[in-house]
């Protein structure tokens, strides 16, 4: 099922039932500083590594997931919306496992997580669903052709630096007739944060600079997808709101700008969730341009008719 790709790691630790509790890692990451060479590189993939890692050995690290949580648990609605079970599927950066934990076993068989950060890994959440953990960058997927029938991404794929490569690669190694169901930040997230910055910065050095990450805009991620190859593609938006308490005191007057009424600070992140096809002969598909044999202007008749027939009964 795997190109045998670096070397591989295995370990166990005990599960609830059987070989659901068994967990195989595989280290495909690529060499640190490694780049893509047709891509340019806006994010330190190292950096990235090691900021994961750090997050998972935290103390308390379910104190900072709720985000993770919630969109976790919106893409596995999404799947449990598509009438099929999935024998096998593909979590790509699933970090602690935020969308295997909202499945069943009835719905996917089996389940290969893969991420960057080892000790997400290690410290993966329980789940029913027999798990595989796979030591992989997103940007390199080490598996074959044609190899499974659902790949879920919740948020990581923000962080790479050649998004359609990726889009690509998950296209590759989904069978013919299977399912893409991701979600990435929107072009408005953290747009209050963004705000403030730019005016504070503005009004101290009269001028400001960009001090978050670039965002996909969602005309352009329905692009990509299709040049990836994915048919049916549904793209929606969904918006979460978070209300800190406050910030540090050296930001006060930063956080006055924005400031609930009861004192909170508002924080919007924007989603993009998105859903896309491989092709397969068994799937609908739009008629041919031209073929339709009544017009759009002919509906009106058509209404017309019905009421008439209804007011006749």
């Amino acid at each position: 099922m795997m190109r045998p790709v670096g070397l591989w790691r295995l370990w166990w630790r005990p599960g609830t039932s059987g070989s659901a509790g068994c967990r195989k890692v595989a280290s495909v990451a690529p060499p640190p500083g490694s780049t893509l060479p047709r891509a340019l590189n806006i994010f330190d993939r190292d950096l990235k590594r090691k900021q994961k890692n750090w997050a998972a050995r935290q103390p308390e690290p379910m104190k900072f997931d709720y985000l993770k949580e919630e969109v976790g648990s919106r893409i596995a609605d999404r799947v449990y919306d598509i009438a099929r079970d999935f024998p096998l599927a593909l979590d790509i950066g699933s970090g602690r496992g935020y969308i295997a934990q909202h499945l069943n076993k009835e719905t996917v068989g089996k389940f290969f997580q893969t991420d960057i950060a080892e000790n997400a890994l290690k410290n993966s959440l329980e789940t029913d669903i027999p798990s595989v953990s796979v030591l992989a960058d997103e940007e390199f997927l080490p598996f074959r052709e044609n190899t499974f029938d659902l790949v879920v991404s919740s948020l990581s794929l923000h962080w790479v630096n050649d998004l359609p490569r990726a889009l690509e690669q998950i296209h590759y190694v989904l069978k013919p007739d299977g399912v893409f169901v991701g979600a990435m930040f929107g072009g408005d997230t953290l747009y209050e944060l963004r705000c403030s910055l730019q005016l504070a910065e503005t009004e101290r050095e009269g001028g400001f600079s960009p001090h978050i990450s670039p965002f996909t805009a969602v005309n352009d991620l329905g692009h990509l997808l299709g040049k990836a190859g994915f048919n049916t593609l549904t793209v929606d938006t969904d918006e979460i709101q978070v209300n800190y308490p406050g910030m540090f005191e050296l930001m006060e007057d930063l956080q006055e700008m924005y400031r609930n009424e009861d004192g909170s600070v508002p924080a919007t992140y924007q989603i993009y969730h998105m859903i896309g096809w491989k092709y397969h002969d068994s799937q609908a598909r739009p008629a041919e341009r031209g073929s339709a044999t009544v017009s759009f202007g002919e509906l009106g008749k058509l209404n017309n008719l019905m009421s008439q027939g209804k007011k006749s009964q």
